[in-house]
């Protein structure tokens, strides 16, 4: 694509991702397993340390730095879903961790000494409502005695820390539902097995998804970030630079198919002549393109306000959500393009189309889009 933002990180993303063909995610995404390998190369590169500011060890920039080494990842056929959680969970640390969490923590992410991978939000029975979260966090002395469960929550065996939001205050007992919530910063290392349990959960696509379960997990009341009871918010932040991001790696996928769709018309033929030239054919490819383009002026647009410090979760969302239904259209489209080849493993498209599907749903999903969109923005009367 011409005039491309950060054109150096994408093209150093695109050498290193070479390194990690289709057949190393292919032998992933058969066993489940974690892209361990792929997690190492970009930590060494510095890819996963490019928002931590330059005095904490990391590169400083803004989160379209990040966006762009997400995308890459996502055009060269690979999935930043192993690791792309330490950019905006990092981010809790370092807008509202105190001095000293910063100093202890962040050096060694940047390093990648310490894995920050984990976001434990969501929760069998509250799903999208956040404010219906009921793993509570009890205060004795020194510690916060932990008890619940989450679910969905995604690399938690691949992570030496977890940001994790639960309740101090019961809902019934806060001034507003979205009080009362606080932000631990859990040391799994430290945890699992003594409170913490962790139980992989098999999904659709290679995702590292777990449930867990907290019982009377002690955690040090120094790692309480920020205020007590003012966790919603700080979490906030972190959901809108993960939207950002995701819609990112949504148009990396679009490009992977609009790419290998383009490609394949161009060389197949069918009755003598090329698929390609069909406009049957063609339409959906440069309707793809046309989709993808938009939706990425608008991801530009939701980043460029989060750097700049401004207000931006109804562009965070509708970046997400115009991002990916340009790469669930683009891998439908990309499927159709290759008929029955699509659907085999060596093509990569059957893995990269079930990939995509998911951000349909996570980490928001569509029809909560569109309704906070209806009533922040349209101003009509909330249907919940």
């Amino acid at each position: 694509m011409a005039n491309e933002s950060f054109p150096e990180i994408r093209e150093a993303v695109r050498r290193l991702s070479a390194r990690f063909p289709g057949p190393y995610w292919r032998a992933l995404d058969r066993e489940r397993a974690y892209p361990t390998e792929f997690v190492a190369a970009l930590t060494e590169a510095g890819f996963l340390s490019v928002l931590i500011p330059e005095e904490y060890g990391g590169s400083g920039l803004g989160l379209a730095a990040g966006a762009a080494v997400l995308e890459e990842i996502h055009r060269s056929g690979g999935n930043g879903a192993g690791c792309h959680a330490q950019m905006y969970t990092m981010g809790v640390v370092l807008r509202h961790g105190s001095p000293e969490q910063k100093q202890v923590y962040l050096p060694k992410i940047a390093a990648g000494e310490l894995r920050l991978q984990a976001f434990g939000v969501t929760e069998p029975d509250a799903g999208t409502d956040t404010t219906r979260i009921t793993t509570f966090a009890r205060r004795e002395g020194d510690t916060y005695v932990v008890n619940g469960r989450k679910l969905w929550i995604s690399r938690a065996e691949h992570s030496d820390l977890m940001v994790l939001l639960c309740r101090t205050t019961p809902r019934d007992q806060a001034a507003k539902p979205s009080d009362g919530m606080s932000v631990l910063l859990v040391d799994m290392r430290e945890a699992v097995g003594k409170g913490l349990t962790i139980t992989p959960v098999r999904t659709m696509l290679n995702h590292a998804t777990t449930e867990l379960a907290f019982d009377d997990l002690a955690v040090p009341a120094a790692n309480l970030i920020g205020a007590k009871g003012q966790g919603f918010r700080y979490i906030l932040d972190g959901m809108n630079a993960e939207r950002i991001l995701i819609a990112a790696e949504c148009i990396g996928d679009a490009k992977f198919f609009i790419d290998r769709a383009s490609a394949y018309a161009r060389e197949r033929q069918v009755f003598g002549r090329p698929i390609g030239q069909n406009q049957g054919v063609q339409f959906p490819i440069a309707r793809a393109y046309v989709q993808m383009t938009a939706a990425q002026h608008m991801v530009d647009h939701a980043a460029a306000l989060f750097e700049a410090g401004e207000p931006c979760g109804t562009e965070a969302n509708m970046a997400k959500l115009a991002a990916s239904e340009a790469s669930w259209y683009a891998a439908d489209m990309c499927l159709q393009t290759h008929g029955g080849f699509g659907f085999a493993e060596e093509f990569d498209i059957e893995r990269k189309f079930r990939e995509t599907r998911l951000y349909q749903v996570a980490p928001i999903s569509t029809n909560l889009i569109l309704s906070h969109v209806a009533t922040h923005v349209l101003d009509l009367p909330k249907s919940f």
